[in-house]
């Protein structure tokens, strides 16, 4: 039995996690529980014995000088606690950490182990993957489940994806399995331009994960830092003839594909969401809830397909850091439709690898997504992962070095 000392009894509690690695493309999904640890100043009570679950010739240590006195800081996975004020006071339980290099069912079984001694009522699991999908355009971002009841409920797709998958999928099935409701939101980022980070994939989350719980989400500088990266990509974009005509290829088919929705849900989303933080909904007063208020979807990027084509018809354009298409890899008529349609996962053995937009847990358009090259979550509708794979890059004590999407279930 876990004993926890020092925290007091939790209103209504949601568990948010995030971890770095395969199933976070851009860093997007840990930077959103980043954001909401350091805006609400969450308190560390815990912390996952980093023996017991990394290998540290994949996520090595880092050493430190504090007042002249070197110290340690260790791969691991934290859990915070904070209560967000206003009317209905509510507190989040925030767990960010790397997505472990073993002994998964373990893991899973201590995160849920809190989750049982905290009361948690639900855990909504953050994710990112690599897609077919422009940066000009909202980042599409899929709440999936599974759980048929919950999905109806809230409005979520119910995954059905098969494949490979990352600890996001895993820790969505212990809760299930367990009896606690859980929810995955994948956000789909462009393949082409995969490098950390990516503020406006990171809003996307925030801004859905918003419209879940209920809660009015301080934003910060993320609005503007947002709009500063699509300005510095449509810069890049612009000096690259060949990106800028992929680029448009994507715009007209994610247009197309999603007209219908731009006159009817997404708009009234957009309105209530308007309406929320015009009249300060929960969490916006003194303190920790107050903060500028979320930014529209509109103007992020939209999500796509991991790496596109098997093989990635992309090749790296150094100087520009801009992910091209491959001149005659795509015969007449074969050109990549558009954005991903759901997300896949799919695993990244190198630890390079991003789920893409196809991935099982986060592919906005349903495929598989991919890590460095690898797919997004399950098509069904759970976005693909987005994180790299276990580490084979042996970056320092963190997380995916890579999120260029893999094939990852969302569900």
């Amino acid at each position: 039995m876990i004993e926890l000392e020092g925290v007091p009894e939790l209103i209504d509690p949601v568990m948010v996690a995030a971890f770095e690695g395969w199933n976070d493309a851009g860093d997007a999904a840990s930077t959103a529980v980043g954001h909401l640890d350091r805006e609400w100043k969450g308190e560390v009570f815990a912390a996952l014995d980093a023996e017991d679950y990394y290998d540290f010739q994949v996520n090595r240590p880092t050493v430190y000088m504090d007042g002249g006195v070197r110290k340690i800081t260790w791969p691991t996975t934290r859990l915070s606690v904070v209560r967000v004020g206003g009317e209905k006071p509510r507190d989040l339980v925030l767990v960010r950490g790397i997505e472990p290099s073993m002994r998964w069912r373990s893991f899973c079984n201590e995160i849920l182990g809190f989750a049982h001694e905290l009361g948690v009522e639900m855990v909504v699991i953050l994710g990112a993957l690599l897609g077919d999908t422009p940066h000009t355009r909202p980042v599409p971002v899929s709440g999936i489940t599974s759980d048929p009841d919950l999905a109806r409920a809230m409005d979520l797709e119910e995954t059905r994806y098969e494949g490979p998958t990352g600890i996001v999928g895993i820790l969505q099935e212990a809760c299930t399995h367990a009896g606690v409701p859980a929810v995955s939101l994948w956000a789909a980022v462009p393949h082409y331009v995969s490098q950390p980070p990516n503020p406006k994939a990171t809003l996307a989350l925030l801004n859905r994960l918003e419209d879940l719980i209920g809660l009015r989400i301080p934003l910060g500088e993320l609005p503007e830092d947002a709009r500063a990266w699509q300005l510095g990509v449509d810069q890049l974009a612009a000096e690259d003839s060949e990106v800028a005509e992929y680029v448009q290829t994507l715009e007209e088919a994610r247009d197309t594909a999603e007209l219908p929705e731009a006159s009817g849900e997404a708009i009234a989303r957009e309105f209530e969401r308007y309406l929320r933080r015009r009249d300060g909904g929960p969490g916006n007063a003194g303190g920790p809830g107050t903060g500028p208020g979320v930014a529209s979807d509109s103007g992020e990027p939209g999500a796509g397909g991991p790496g596109g084509p098997a093989g990635g018809p992309y090749r790296r354009d150094p100087a520009s850091g801009l992910g091209r298409p491959s001149k005659g890899r795509w015969p007449s008529g074969d050109e990549p439709s558009g954005p991903a349609d759901g997300p896949d996962e799919s695993p990244d053995p190198a630890g390079t690898e991003t789920p893409d937009a196809g991935s099982e847990e986060g592919s906005a358009d349903g495929r598989k997504p991919g890590g460095s090259g690898r797919k997004g979550p399950e098509p069904s509708g759970e976005s693909g992962k987005t994180g790299e794979s276990d580490g084979a890059d042996g970056s320092g004590s963190g997380g995916s070095d890579d999120a260029t999407g893999s094939d990852e279930e969302t569900g």
